[in-house]
C-alpha cells in the first residue's frame, strides 16, 4: 500500500441503477465518497483487458466505472487510459503523480508500451492472484446485491446472497483465457490448487474456427437458439432411454460432437448450424470447468464456489450449466456463486491496492430500510437489467 493511497468510503455503496447496454458492467455508486481518486487500474489478460477508474462529478459522492477491451486492441485500451489521465490532470493540475496499477500477464508483456504511452504516469505492477482475491473479497463483503445463485429448475432462477463478512473458506474458479482455481482461507491466505487450459480462450478459438461469429458476445448470442442434440451424442442415442442404474438421463451428453463423425464421410461445418455448434461448444467447456471445480472443492472440503472471469458475462446457459454440474456432483452440498462484476475482480483488486477502505458503521442486511430484493427470473443481461435490486441513494441522481 502506497503512502499516498486514496481513501475509499464504501459506506452506502451500491450497484448503479443507470441503464446500460446488454453485457455492459454497471457502475458502483459511492454516495459518501469525499476524496477525489485519480489512480486507474488495468488487468490485462490473454483475451481481454479490464479497466477500473473513478469519477466524481459532484463535491460528494462518485462512481467506480468498469470497461473492457480485447487484448489484441491494446493500443485502444492504452489510448483510453491516456484520455482518463489527461482529464485527471486537467481537473487537478497540481496532481502530477498519477498512478496506473497494472496486473495480469499483460502488465509485464506490455509494461514498456504502457510507460512509453503514458509519460509522467507511475506504472505499478501487482500480483494477479492477489488482486483477484482482493477484488472478490471487496464485492462479497462491501457491495449488496452483488453475489447470486442461478438455477433454472427453480421458479425464480436468480437469487441474491446476503452480504456477509463470514466468507472463509471458499474457492474461486477464475475463468479467463484459461482457468485458475484458488483456495482461499483468509484475507491474505490463498493458494492455487488447480486449473485447466480449457477456458474462455478455448471456446473463443473453437467458435472462431467453426462459426462465423467474430466476437465473444456474438458467440454467446448465437448459442441461445442452438440445439446441441444435433451435434452431441446423448445417452438416449446409445440406450434409447435413460440409463437409470447409473442415474443418467437420456438427455445427458455422452460425447460432445459425437454425432459429427460418420465413417467414410468428410464433414464440413456447413453441414451443421452455427447455433448448434456454439451451444455444443459452450456446454463442452462449461461442463468440463464445472466438474473440475467440483473435484477440487471435494478434495479440499470447500462448499462455496465462486465463479469469476469474463467467460460468464451473465449468460444464463453458462451459469445454469456450471450450477447444475456443482449441484449434481455434490448432491446439493456445494453452492455455485456468481457475481455481477465477475469479469473485473483482478482490476478492482489492483485498484484497491492504492486505496484505504473506509467501511460502513454497520453490516448491511436484506431487511435494512424494509427493502427486499426482487428476484429477476430472466438475468440474461445481469449487468444491465436488474433494476429492482438496488439501494443507491435516490438523491444522488435526482439532485443532478
Amino acid at each position: 500500500m502506497s503512502d499516498n493511497a486514496s481513501v475509499m468510503n464504501v459506506d452506502g455503496a451500491s450497484v448503479s441503477e443507470a441503464l446500460f447496454a446488454a453485457n455492459e458492467t454497471r457502475d458502483i455508486v459511492l454516495p459518501n465518497q469525499t476524496e477525489h481518486v485519480s489512480h486507474i487500474a488495468v488487468d490485462i489478460g490473454g483475451s481481454l483487458a479490464k479497466i477500473v477508474y473513478f469519477t466524481s462529478p459532484d463535491l460528494k459522492g462518485g462512481r467506480l466505472h468498469f470497461k473492457k477491451f480485447e487484448t489484441e486492441k491494446i493500443d485502444e485500451c492504452i489510448d483510453f487510459i491516456a484520455d482518463l489521465m489527461a482529464d485527471a490532470r486537467a481537473s487537478k493540475p497540481d496532481n502530477t503523480n498519477l498512478v496506473l496499477k497494472a496486473t495480469g500477464g499483460g502488465a509485464y508483456l506490455f509494461c514498456d508500451k504502457l510507460e512509453a504511452r503514458l509519460p509522467g504516469a507511475i506504472v505499478q505492477k501487482e500480483d494477479e492472484m492477489d488482486c483477484l482475491i482482493t477484488g472478490l473479497n471487496f464485492f462479497i463483503t462491501e457491495i449488496p446485491y452483488e453475489v447470486f445463485t442461478y438455477n433454472e429448475q427453480e421458479e425464480d432462477p436468480m437469487r441474491f446472497e446476503e452480504k456477509t463478512r463470514d466468507i472463509y473458506p471458499y474457492m474461486l474458479v477464475n475463468i479467463g483465457s484459461g482457468v485458475s482455481i484458488l483456495k482461499v482461507t483468509g484475507p491474505d491466505e490463498f493458494s492455487r490448487i488447480s486449473g485447466t487450459s480449457l477456458g474462455g480462450g478455448t471456446l473463443w478459438g473453437l467458435m472462431s474456427l467453426l462459426t462465423k461469429a467474430t466476437s465473444f458476445d456474438e458467440m454467446l448470442e448465437i448459442s441461445k437458439d442452438g440445439d446441441n442434440k444435433n451435434v452431441d451424442l446423448l445417452v438416449g442415442d446409445i440406450y434409447g432411454t435413460d440409463y437409470t442404474k447409473l442415474g443418467l438421463k437420456a438427455t445427458k451428453i455422452a460425447s460432445s460432437f459425437g454425432k459429427v463423425f460418420k465413417k467414410g464421410v468428410q464433414q464440413s461445418q456447413d453441414n451443421f448450424r452455427s447455433s448448434d455448434i456454439a451451444k455444443s461448444l459452450l456446454f463442452m467447456v462449461s461442463n468440463n470447468i464445472g466438474q473440475i471445480a467440483y473435484l477440487n472443492a471435494k478434495q479440499h472440503g470447500l462448499r462455496r464456489i465462486y465463479f469469476g472471469g469474463c467467460f460468464i458475462r451473465g449468460h444464463p446457459i453458462t451459469m445454469n450449466t456450471l450450477s447444475y454440474a456443482i449441484n449434481f456432483w455434490s448432491n446439493g452440498d456445494m453452492k455455485a456463486l456468481f457475481l455481477r462484476h465477475e469479469g473485473h475482480l483482478g482490476a478492482t483488486g489492483a485498484f484497491l491496492k492504492h486505496s484505504v477502505i473506509r467501511r460502513a458503521r454497520h453490516s448491511f442486511s436484506f431487511s435494512e430500510n424494509n427493502f427486499i430484493p426482487v428476484v429477476n427470473p430472466n438475468p440474461r443481461n445481469v449487468y444491465g437489467d436488474i433494476e429492482e435490486t438496488n439501494v443507491e441513494l435516490r438523491q444522488t441522481t435526482t439532485n443532478k
